[in-house]
């Protein structure tokens, strides 16, 4: 996984956002995706807002995707696998980029056909503690048709970024504004914030 951790790493120094191929290994992407659809077939995922845990905006002109928290009390055991798995990236940014992050929070994503986000930054005003954000897609044969592009606001251009399978995406959650494009396929991810104390 080294190699892989490394290429997020390289290329988030180039451009500001890391992106690495197959950080999700095709089976563990496989079975957060079955555990995301068993959710969203049980009614158990809920409307996402924007805000923070105090102040919640349910505006579906803004964002429209639902969502559900990770967590290890679940004792889920590829949600298990998967945080072993940022266990073990968290302590290689550590100790290669001194980032000091102590923790983390993710949830699954999914964005129904002719769903969205508006553009947004993900730090909220009151509270810097989430310092990097990384989302990870859960959609096989995912087509170009298909939408649901991460767009990345860069200071002089845009990012389109596909939402491809086992794809990981990294980034400062304070500087760059990004937004989700209109999905015409239901898309699929985990996201979250690496944070500090």
């Amino acid at each position: 996984m080294e190699k892989i951790f490394n290429a997020i790493i390289d290329s988030f120094i180039v451009n500001k956002v890391g992106i690495a191929d197959n950080f999700l290994t095709e089976n563990l992407a496989q079975s957060l995706k079955q555990n995301l659809v068993k959710l969203f077939q049980t009614n158990l995922m809920l409307a996402a807002g924007t805000g923070n845990h105090t102040i919640v905006n349910h505006d579906k002109l803004i964002r429209s995707d639902i969502i559900y928290w990770l967590d290890r009390s679940h004792n889920d055991q590829h949600e298990n696998a998967f945080f072993d798995l940022m266990d073990a990236f968290v302590l290689h940014l550590n100790a290669t980029c001194y980032t000091g992050i102590t923790n983390y929070e993710f949830h699954y994503t999914l964005y129904e056909k002719g769903s969205f986000y508006k553009k947004h930054i993900d730090q909220f005003q009151a509270n810097g503690s989430r310092a990097y954000s990384m989302v990870m897609y859960l959609n096989q044969n995912w087509k170009q048709i298909d939408g649901g592009e991460l767009r990345i606001h860069h200071l002089d251009s845009q990012q389109n970024i596909s939402p491809l399978n086992g794809k990981s995406i990294f980034f400062k959650s304070n500087e760059l504004a990004h937004e989700v494009l209109i999905t015409n396929e239901p898309r699929m991810s985990i996201t979250g914030w690496l944070k500090t104390n």
